[in-house]
């Protein structure tokens, strides 16, 4: 087997932390978490806390892990260590067939939806969301360290109007006195949205996808140096930007407003300060913003079936281990990690279609079955990392299991929550014929 160049730096890992989780998801659950709430700023805010508290912890915990662990892909290499080579394969399993192909879909629909509202159009957005979907995987396969490049840029370009609507918008409401307003008056004729913990599974969408950095830990240099450090720093940026972020919003935008503005929320904060030009303009960086978080999740999607394979384990592992010489990608693996992101666009837009007659939420359900795994990886880290202080053993992993069952807690309250288990379970259930080792 090939081995993949270590062609990626500190900055590199520290933008996929920030830009994969900076990107649609701080706008497009900005109004769902409200709604959640039932209408009140104070628990919105207390969601996005704790949803970034969990974050920061979690990643934490990940990140003394990290220095200890250095193969082929973060968190299936994790779970390998500490609790053998079938039970890593399963995980590797799950992120390549559910976890990553789920979250491409969402994302290249909603970069889609962006940009089709830019445009004006009244359709089309299916078609582009498959154009974003083919386009980001052939520059993955074509070039890496192009993809790579557009990681660092398009995370530099989505902080400007990130912090200029913080900054205005918090200015804006202290003068005003919206602020103040917004804290006092909840949204009027908000359905009972399901509570804090429905709220902050919401958020978990927002703050999700720092674990796809250690997909490219193979690909790092001194990675268990650079990992740990653009893990925990890039948590703590994003945590700080969304919550002034969010303050922004509010200080322009009543209550109300917000949930009626839904996606558009930013833009129209933008549109009344600066003017039209301004929103659309706005609408520019949200896409970029959008789409460097669509690029961080495909450069783990085609990464997806090579961390299987390159355990000599899977359907035809030799065929998906192979690292393509001239573009030192692994083009074979894309392919497999193009097609379940295309079935699981399908299931995305038959929530819209009515084929399911409710809402299956695959924004936020796979991360809660991400938690699960987390949690195992919590307990191997109490119970082997001897080293440790009391803090990092054990405050700190007790701490992160706290907070994924909270989020796990408000996923068993999702519509549809036990059809996505049982598609889970199904989908587990055909990687076992392949579990069996292959000979060299």
């Amino acid at each position: 087997m090939e081995n993949l160049e270590r062609k990626y730096g500190f900055w590199t890992a520290s933008a996929m932390v920030i830009g994969i989780v900076i990107g649609s998801g701080v706008f497009f659950k900005a109004d769902d978490v409200l709604i959640a709430s039932g209408g009140s700023l104070t628990t919105a805010l207390l969601a996005w806390l704790i949803g970034g508290s969990i974050m920061v912890i979690t990643a934490y915990v990940f990140s003394q892990i990290a220095t200890r662990v250095e193969k082929v892909n973060g968190v299936v290499d994790y779970f390998e260590e500490a609790y053998g080579e079938k039970a890593g394969y399963l995980v590797a399993w799950f992120m390549t067939f559910i976890y990553y192909p789920t979250l491409v879909a969402v994302l290249a629909w909603v970069s889609a939806n962006y940009s089709i509202g830019l445009l004006g159009l009244k359709s089309g957005v299916w078609l582009l969301s498959a154009v974003y979907l083919v386009g980001f995987f052939v520059l993955n396969c074509a070039s890496p360290v192009l993809a790579g490049k557009w990681q660092v840029s398009a995370t530099i370009i989505k902080l400007v109007p990130l912090f200029l609507v913080a900054c205005v918008g918090i200015v804006s409401g202290l003068i005003s006195g919206q602020t103040v307003q917004s804290f006092s008056q909840a949204a009027q004729g908000v359905p009972t949205g399901g509570g804090l913990a429905v709220a902050t599974l919401a958020t978990a969408f927002a703050y999700e996808g720092w674990i796809i950095a250690t997909c490219i830990n193979a690909e790092l240099r001194d990675a268990k140096r650079t990992l740990p450090k653009a893990l925990l720093l890039g948590s703590i940026v994003v945590v700080v930007i969304y919550m002034l972020y969010y303050l922004g919003i509010s200080g322009v935008l009543s209550n109300n407003e917000i949930i009626t503005a839904g996606d558009n929320a930013p833009v129209e904060v933008f549109s009344l300060i600066f003017g039209r030009l301004a929103g659309t303009l706005l609408t520019v960086f949200v896409i970029i913003s959008c789409l460097g978080t669509l690029n961080g999740l495909i450069m783990g999607s085609t990464r997806g079936m090579f961390s299987i394979a390159s355990r000599d384990l899977g359907p035809c592992s030799a065929f998906f281990k192979k690292v393509n010489p001239s573009s030192n990608s692994t083009i074979n693996s894309a392919l497999i990690g193009f097609c379940l992101s295309a079935f699981w666009l399908m299931v995305w837009y038959g929530n819209f279609a009515g084929w399911w007659g409710r809402f299956m939420d695959i924004s936020e359900l796979p991360i809660a079955f991400l938690y699960v795994i987390y949690i195992s990886l919590y307990i191997f880290v109490m119970r082997s990392f001897e080293d440790l202080g009391v803090f990092s053993r054990f405050v700190a992993p007790f701490l992160a299991t706290c907070g994924s069952f909270y989020i796990i807690w408000g996923a068993v309250q999702k519509d549809m929550f036990i059809h996505f288990l049982i598609l889970t379970a199904i989908i587990t259930i055909c990687a076992l014929p392949f579990m069996k080792k292959r000979e060299n």
